[in-house]
């Protein structure tokens, strides 16, 4: 990979990356490297999830009762830490996710149409 190219990745605003591995989770377990994985194709390759935040957020969700992990064998036979969203978990995505919506529609309200030609 291009230095160019990991500094074109967007950087991901407090707060999103919880919202980002609730989405992830809820549409299947996985262990954390998956979940990075699942963010960056998911994304396009434009949001890099760096593992000294995602394994943090890992466990305050899983101390808050939003995902329960257990232990298990990863594709490339390795022991792994496999995640999943519990009921708890689907509430506070919806949450997350309606809350995220209401500020981004703020944020394109503010920012107007397009100029032309700028």
């Amino acid at each position: 990979m291009s230095t160019n190219k990991a500094v074109d990745r967007a950087a991901i605003l407090q707060g999103t990356l919880d919202l980002l591995i609730l989405r992830t989770l809820a549409l299947g377990a996985h262990h954390g490297h998956g979940i990075v994985l699942a963010i960056q194709h998911g994304s396009r390759e434009a949001l890099l999830v760096d593992h000294g935040s995602l394994y943090p957020a890992l466990q305050r969700m899983e101390a808050n009762g939003w995902i329960r992990g257990k232990w298990g064998v990863s594709d490339n036979n390795r022991r792994a830490r496999f995640y999943e969203l519990t009921a708890d978990g689907r509430k506070q995505l919806s949450k997350e996710a309606g809350e995220w919506r209401r500020i981004a529609q703020a944020v394109t309200l503010v920012l107007g149409p397009e100029l032309a030609g700028g």
